[in-house]
């Protein structure tokens, strides 16, 4: 019933999304007469019709996009995991740390992105970089956060069992803080795509984001465009939806827990 019950809602929000699109893409081209609406805004049956034609390139584009996401993804993950468990294991550090953290994410996108770009000289090195800045941050605060979570009682009973720090962290610590982990994992995975399209707009010569910037301006085929910004979208859901997988495989006690509750 449940399983149900969540293909329904998925169905009728995706209904929804349909229906907004067409009427909107009707009211530009007939409600308001706008001679650029098929260009600006074509009808979704549209849009969907031309991936037979530019699917293969855009598959391939977006592959490289997602490729360094990924890289900077795992990176950015690896460097939030290893602060956050140097903020716990000493709050001089995290007193260090933590005002570092806060004020890198002062520094708008846009703006990095140029930046980094100009000091590495290389492309796919930049995407890299810049999706792992995107997600180290909620990597750090998330993890932190759960390390930070841990009840006075459950760290007691670790030392009243002689725990060495080593099983302290593997047998509480790690296991506890996990439902944490990837709450930060899923937000960063998207972003951390988002990131990547965005540097492909910095004279790249490949990419999804490079397909959009081109079609934009006026120096590619203009059906690529819509195509193009569906896949970008398409590939931060998916990785959304792989770290929550990932979630669901990784944490089997949180879904045994959910049945229960379900049952009561």
């Amino acid at each position: 019933m449940r399983g149900y019950k969540k293909a329904l809602s998925v169905f009728l929000w995706i209904l929804g999304a349909v229906l907004l699109w067409e009427g909107a893409a009707w009211l530009l081209q007939n409600g308001l007469q706008d001679p650029m609406a098929e260009k600006k805004l074509p009808y979704l049956h549209q849009v969907l019709a031309s991936f037979g034609e530019y699917g293969p390139e855009l598959s391939v584009q977006a592959g490289i996009t997602l490729s360094r996401a990924a890289l900077g993804f795992l990176w950015g993950a690896g460097i939030g995991i290893l602060l956050a468990l140097l903020m716990d294991l000493s709050g001089i550090l995290e007193k260090m740390i933590m005002p570092y953290v806060l004020a890198s994410q002062m520094i708008p996108i846009l703006g990095l992105a140029p930046v980094v770009f100009g000091l590495v000289k290389d492309l796919d090195t930049s995407r890299i970089v810049i999706a792992a800045y995107m997600t180290f941050f909620p990597v750090t605060i998330s993890l932190a956060r759960g390390l930070k979570s841990i009840g006075a009682e459950e760290k007691l009973l670790m030392k009243a069992c002689a725990a060495g720090r080593k099983n302290y962290y593997l047998k509480l610590a790690v296991p506890f803080s996990l439902p944490y982990f990837f709450s930060g994992l899923k937000i960063a995975a998207p972003m951390a795509v988002t990131a990547s399209v965005l540097v492909d707009t910095l004279s790249a010569k490949d990419g999804i984001g490079y397909i959009l910037i081109l079609t934009l301006y006026g120096g590619g085929t203009v059906g690529k465009f819509w195509p193009a910004v569906l896949i970008s979208s398409a590939l931060g859901v998916l990785c959304f939806m792989f770290i929550n997988v990932l979630q669901y495989i990784c944490i089997p006690w949180q879904r045994k827990k959910k049945e229960v509750i379900a049952r009561e």
